[in-house]
């Protein structure tokens, strides 16, 4: 009976990967099949080209929209679907979203804006040159010049296009970035306050307010802020920190500490 289990067992394996494999060539089939140029005597290909780009796109397929995309801006010069094409090929890098595709992604959007400044999509394109290096910024502790480049490229967008459909999710993920940029120098400030060296962290606590008075993580920062004023015998300007903590952010896990030696300071 072992014998025959064996034998039994490698049929259905050797089926399944029979299963498998044409399951593959059909795909491969289907996608060889697709119709990737117009075909003969389409009265206008360019708009052949752009809806099934569009599609592809809608659906996914990043490396097939481009496919369409790239052959309108290519060869149609004069079609009036060739910006928004040119849009369609950095969306499609920007959805593979790798460490390559980003990078070209922005090259097609800041293109976008030499060719066509004055076009009615130029804010869209504005837009997602941000978002490309959005998608490349890094964590707090890492190099931040990609975060620094995407809120140059956001704060342009504000300045040439105040009135856009896009301002408000423009904001949002500016908030997101300048988030990200203070929560580098804030990392670094609450490093020096672990390591007791006071000056360091109220230099890097205060640069963060100063230039982000908006912070959306500025309840630690006021504790953390504090506590060095405190423990460099600067009750004084100490005190107001802690104050700022209970007022703007009741709910804060660092409340009841706050309040704790907001007291002893008081009671000095």
């Amino acid at each position: 009976m072992k014998g025959v289990y064996n034998i039994e067992g490698g049929s259905l394996l050797q089926m399944a990967k029979f299963v498998i494999v044409v399951a593959a060539l059909v795909a491969l089939s289907a996608c060889s099949s697709r119709q990737t140029t117009p075909p003969p005597g389409t009265a206008q290909p360019d708009r052949f080209l752009f809806e099934r780009g569009t599609e592809a796109l809608q659906q996914r397929e990043w490396m097939n929209a481009r496919t369409y995309f790239q052959q309108i801006v290519d060869g149609y010069p004069q079609s009036p679907f060739r910006p928004d094409a040119k849009l369609g090929v950095g969306d499609s890098y920007l959805g593979e979203d790798t460490a390559a595709s980003v990078v070209l992604a922005a090259n097609e959007f800041r293109e976008f804006l030499q060719f066509y400044p004055t076009s009615p999509r130029a804010d869209y394109a504005q837009y997602k040159l941000a978002m490309s290096h959005f998608e490349q910024m890094r964590a707090p502790e890492r190099d931040q010049t990609e975060t620094r480049e995407a809120l140059k490229e956001f704060d342009v967008f504000f300045q040439k296009f105040p009135n856009s459909p896009l301002t408000p999710e423009a904001r949002k993920n500016w908030r997101i970035a300048r988030d990200r940029l203070s929560d580098a120098s804030y990392g670094v400030g609450l490093h020096y306050y672990r390591v007791r060296w006071y000056p360091g962290a109220i230099d890097r606590f205060r640069e963060v307010l100063r230039d982000d008075p908006e912070y959306t993580r500025r309840d630690a920062l006021y504790f953390y802020l504090a506590e060095s004023l405190a423990r460099s015998d600067k009750t004084p300007e100490a005190i107001p920190y802690f104050e700022r903590l209970l007022t703007e952010f009741p709910s804060s896990e660092h409340v009841e500490d706050a309040k704790v030696r907001l007291q002893a300071l008081r009671n000095q």
